[in-house]
């Protein structure tokens, strides 16, 4: 087995361990001959630390405030992802969204080799493990994750004595329930803190005093679940975890992986009896400055169950007997988010949290249909077009995204004043730029590959096995190309242009990318390239000569980049991926791609798709391209 304190940097394949992960299970299994603890979870949806334990004074949340009071909070927890899908893959698999290929929201991708959701292990290891009753999981679940997972999943259907693992997630916090209308108030609107990156409005204070609410009912669901422990006498044999998915879902929290938008709430309580498998650092009532991400709490409760976690998972436990040290560094990644396609990473050491924009031709606000739907979101947007946001309100909405952003929390909570080109901040973000960088080799992120390029490569396989492969996926080379590319030094240009030469097709991508972010003067210099790169073997690299052209090249230019995604946008004959990055390009084109637009209303939505959580995406984009007659 590998040390846990080299796990992140030395990652093992599943399948080495399969054999150790089933001896230490079986070995195990005596740690339960007196009965374990019972390990309740009490999750909420699109909500932060917005609570009164977290010190906010808006907040009415009694039930998670006294479990605090009682037990331990954590001041620095992050979810991974700044969404469900994949920060609920995170916390099954134990594994980074950006390693396993489920980054991109509502996908499906195979397992890695070897690997299983966590509680499978600990149904073998004797625990009765319900789920009540979200998934949402960018993984395939086997019928031998859950005991029962669905809205009547419940612990009472344990055995006499049987431990149980039990997972109870409330939805009234939800982004949804935001904008849900008509609305009972209680929190006082005038009362809000609107951050530094809202307009201070009406419409915007009154989605915040909704999004309080609704984070209320969640600590009611949350203290109804506590009760049924009292009320069962099994408070004393039940270690207790509260937790939100990500950050609030209001706009800029939501979807963006900066620490408005993985932060979390995070409180756990040991009993007595088993204070002994508390954090090393647990006090009843007290703070934690441990850094914990969701791609911990895969170990942890298997090591509070006294199982060793297996060696490919990448998080690090937190309690239990294998419990490693404190983490110094906390990582967020953020892909395809909806129909809009991103690439950011993030880190933070606690104080300072450091971005980097590998997309920062699109803004942070790309419009995904469901963000928009909140009054807040659309009221901002209309402000920014009027010329009536400062500064801090318009970096939402503003193209090019500086490819490097650094936020000192201690003095900018709200995370608007960008320091990364501070001479004074230079030592602080070059040792993040490294440790994150470090990070991406060590878990070999494979979304660096466009979405559908990772599908094809890692076909009969996962697309974590495909990532080990230096010849299938040369990790190398393709992440230096992306850096280089999103650099947007025009000094990088020569070097783009031998890129566009390279024999594999994702470093071929981000350079012609690259000389797309650059503009109409860098592409009309190196049109012949893109010209050539029209005919490329990759339908990726096709899409975005043809954007580039399509945008700053000539009447020519547009005819021939318009006949490139004619041929590339049907469904049927290229797969939903192409189709996707097709419509993309044709609606960024704007009214020069009129000419497809009957084409486009022809498209079937669910054609070509490898899974149903694909199907919705196609009909998203046609829509924004030719809305419904």
């Amino acid at each position: 087995m590998v040390p846990d304190q080299a796990r992140s940097i030395f990652p093992v394949h599943p399948s080495v361990s399969r054999l150790c992960v089933y001896l230490l299970l079986v070995t195990g299994l005596s740690a339960f001959a007196a009965g374990g603890p019972n390990i309740l979870w009490l999750t909420s949806e699109d909500h932060g630390p917005e609570m009164g334990c977290y010190g906010d004074a808006n907040a009415r949340t009694p039930n998670v405030d006294a479990l605090a009071a009682k037990g331990m909070l954590f001041k620095h927890a992050w979810s991974n992802h700044p969404v469900c899908a994949p920060a609920r893959t995170a916390i099954i698999s134990g594994i980074h969204a950006n390693s396993s290929g489920g980054i991109h929201m509502r996908s499906m991708v195979a397992m890695p080799a070897g690997a299983r959701m966590f509680p499978e292990y600990l149904r073998e290891a004797g625990y009765y493990c319900t789920n009540h009753s979200k998934e949402d999981y960018n993984l395939p679940k086997t019928e031998a994750t859950w005991d029962v997972s669905s809205n009547r999943a419940h612990w009472r259907g344990r055995k006499e004595g049987q431990p149980f693992f039990a997972v109870f997630n409330s939805t009234r916090s939800h982004e949804s329930q935001i904008r849900t209308r008509p609305h009972k108030q209680i929190a006082d609107p005038a009362r809000m803190r609107v951050p530094a990156y809202h307009p201070d409005l009406p419409e915007v204070r009154q989605d915040w005093a909704q999004y309080y609410d609704k984070v209320s009912e969640a600590d009611a669901d949350a203290g109804l679940r506590l009760r049924e422990i009292e009320e069962a006498g099994l408070a004393a044999d039940t270690i207790v975890f509260y937790y939100g998915d990500h950050g609030s879902g209001m706009p800029r929290s939501k979807r963006w992986p900066s620490n408005s938008g993985l932060q979390v709430p995070m409180v756990v309580f040991f009993p007595e009896k088993w204070r002994h498998l508390a954090p090393e650092e647990y006090r009843p009532g007290g703070q934690s400055d441990r850094l914990v991400s969701f791609v911990d709490l895969a170990p942890t409760v298997l090591s509070i169950a006294g199982l060793r976690p297996p060696a490919w998972m990448q998080g690090h436990a937190f309690a239990g007997p294998h419990q490693t040290a404190p983490q110094p560094y906390l990582f967020g990644a953020r892909g395809r988010m909806d129909e809009r396609q991103d690439t950011v990473r993030s880190i933070t050491d606690g104080r300072y949290v450091y971005l980097r924009n590998y997309f920062p031709q699109v803004s942070q606000a790309q419009r995904v249909d469901f963000q928009f739907q909140t009054p807040t979101t659309r009221i901002w947007r209309e402000q920014f077009d009027a010329e009536k946001t400062n500064e801090a309100q318009s970096i939402f909405w503003r193209t090019p995204k500086a490819p490097e952003e650094l936020y000192d929390l201690q003095t900018d909570r709200d995370e608007v004043r960008n320091l990364a080109a501070s001479p004074e901040h230079r030592a602080v973000l070059e040792r993040l730029r490294l440790a994150q960088r470090a990070h991406l080799e060590a878990i070999r992120d494979v979304s660096f590959l466009p979405e559908g390029e990772m599908h094809a490569r890692s076909q009969g396989s996962s697309p974590y096995d495909l990532a080990q492969d230096e010849t299938k996926y040369p990790f190398q080379r393709i992440l230096a190309a992306a850096e280089l590319a999103s650099g947007l030094a025009p000094s990088a240009v020569p070097q783009l242009r031998t890129l566009l030469n390279d024999g594999d097709c994702a470093v071929r991508y981000w350079a012609a990318l690259g000389l797309l972010m650059r503009g109409a003067e860098t592409v009309q210099r190196e049109q012949g390239l893109l010209r050539r790169a029209l005919g490329d073997a990759s339908p990726y690299v096709q899409i975005v000569a043809a954007e580039a052209l399509g945008k700053f090249g000539s009447a020519a230019d547009l005819e021939a980049s318009l006949s490139v995604l004619r041929e590339l946008v049907a469904t049927s004959s290229r797969g939903v991926f192409v189709t996707m990055s097709a419509l993309s390009t044709i609606e960024a084109l704007g009214p020069k791609a009129q000419s497809l637009h009957d084409l486009v209303r022809s498209i079937k939505g669910d054609a070509g798709s490898p899974d149903a959580r694909f199907n919705s995406y196609v009909p998203r984009l046609i829509e924004n391209i030719v809305p419904p007659r």
